[in-house]
């Protein structure tokens, strides 16, 4: 399923990668029964919602979703790949330039895990309206959204406790904007598959052995994006990463270079700077792309006539995988032949299991993020 849907291919290595110790961490992970997270990729996972409740909501044309990190990033990953029409508006930090009409009524779905995140508590001061409708997404315990949603009467659903923000992107998180936005959620569900496609699981494995070898000189990651409709995922697989991994002056270092714009500006350093970089190359094969004007292009432009500009972008990334290869620059690359919620929901678990492998390798804890606390509890001291 995985190799239909997007095609992969790995770091291409001069060296064997021993793998036996990545496929008994995943052995041991696949046997967790109790292993609450990853029950939220698989179709067994039990909402704290039902869609009938939702369905009250659906017709609205107005959505903000408020929320910070991994509360919102993964939402809005899902909105942009797959092209939503539907009007959300993203509050995901403090000065956000969100200019509505007073008099447009919204829905509101506020998420914060713990309840009390300061960014959110805040925007909520700013944008909510009397007459605007509330769904609240937190744990059911005694913190400032629950206080607000009794308060407000509004719409609670909980918030897993065992679910971290980062990872909660297909649990109720991800979901409830999902299907809000008009996706059907069970579509997303596709690690049940995955875990059981020996394609998927070779490749994985892998793909984080060869990660392991290059951290060990390289720690920044470069992600060359060739489609700005994944701008956002990348933007949750940064948070992923970052805070999963950057622990015991250990980690890697996501950075998202937006191409083919980034070939007149960063390519020169990628090319020929210094080799502290691996590169993960990203591309979408669109069947509707805007075709080039034949009327406005000199003949020397000739072999330009009727190419699409999907037909340019994709020529562009290939040449720079050729130089890339001339240059021994690591690279891997991902081809995506369908935007769908089957696809994204691959993609959402590929990297998750992979962050979660190599935290596990690397000795790290991939689900903590001891460091983050520190600015909290600094920021309280100063009110």
């Amino acid at each position: 399923m995985f190799k239909n849907i997007v095609e992969f291919k790995n770091f291409q290595l001069n060296r064997k990668i021993n793998s036996k110790k990545l496929y008994r961490i995943l052995s041991s992970l696949k046997h967790q029964n109790n292993n609450n997270l990853l029950k939220s990729l698989s179709k067994s996972y039990n909402y704290s919602f039902k869609k009938k409740t939702l369905n009250k909501f659906r017709k609205e044309k107005t959505f903000k979703i408020i929320g910070m990190g991994g509360s919102i990033l993964g939402a809005e990953a899902i909105y942009s790949f797959l092209k939503c029409k539907k009007k959300f508006y993203f509050i995901n930090n403090l000065q956000n330039d969100l200019r509505l009409d007073k008099k447009t009524k919204s829905i509101n779905i506020i998420i914060s895990k713990s309840g009390n995140t300061l960014e959110t508590i805040s925007n909520i001061n700013l944008y909510l309206k009397k007459k605007d409708k509330n769904i609240i997404i937190t744990e059911k315990k005694n913190n400032y959204l629950f206080k607000l949603a009794n308060k407000l009467k509004c719409e609670i659903i909980e918030h897993n406790n065992f679910i971290g923000g980062r990872y909660s992107v297909l649990s109720e998180v991800g979901m409830v904007p999902a299907v809000l936005m008009g996706f059907d959620e069970k579509k997303f569900k596709q690690y049940d598959n995955l875990i059981k496609n020996k394609y998927f699981i070779n490749k994985l494995v892998q793909n984080v052995g060869c990660l392991i070898h290059l951290c060990k000189n390289k720690q920044n990651s470069i992600i060359l994006n060739y489609d700005e409709y994944s701008d956002n995922f990348f933007k949750w697989y940064q948070q992923l990463v970052a805070e999963s991994l950057g622990k015991k002056s250990k980690g890697i270092f996501p950075i998202i270079s937006t191409m083919p714009k980034d070939n007149h500006s960063l390519m020169q350093y990628f090319l020929d700077g210094p080799k502290k970089n691996f590169y993960t190359f990203f591309s979408i094969n669109e069947k509707k792309s805007p075709i080039l004007n034949n009327k406005n292009l000199l003949l020397n432009q000739k072999k330009l006539y009727n190419k699409k500009i999907i037909q340019i972008i994709n020529a562009q990334k290939i040449a720079t995988e050729n130089v890339f290869l001339k240059k021994n620059i690591p690279f891997r690359s991902f081809t995506i032949n369908q935007r769908s919620e089957k696809t994204l929901g691959a993609l959402f678990s590929f990297f998750i299991l992979e962050t979660i492998l190599l935290g596990k390798a690397l000795n790290l804890n991939p689900f903590d993020q001891p460091a983050v606390e520190l600015i909290k509890t600094e920021t309280k001291k100063l009110f």
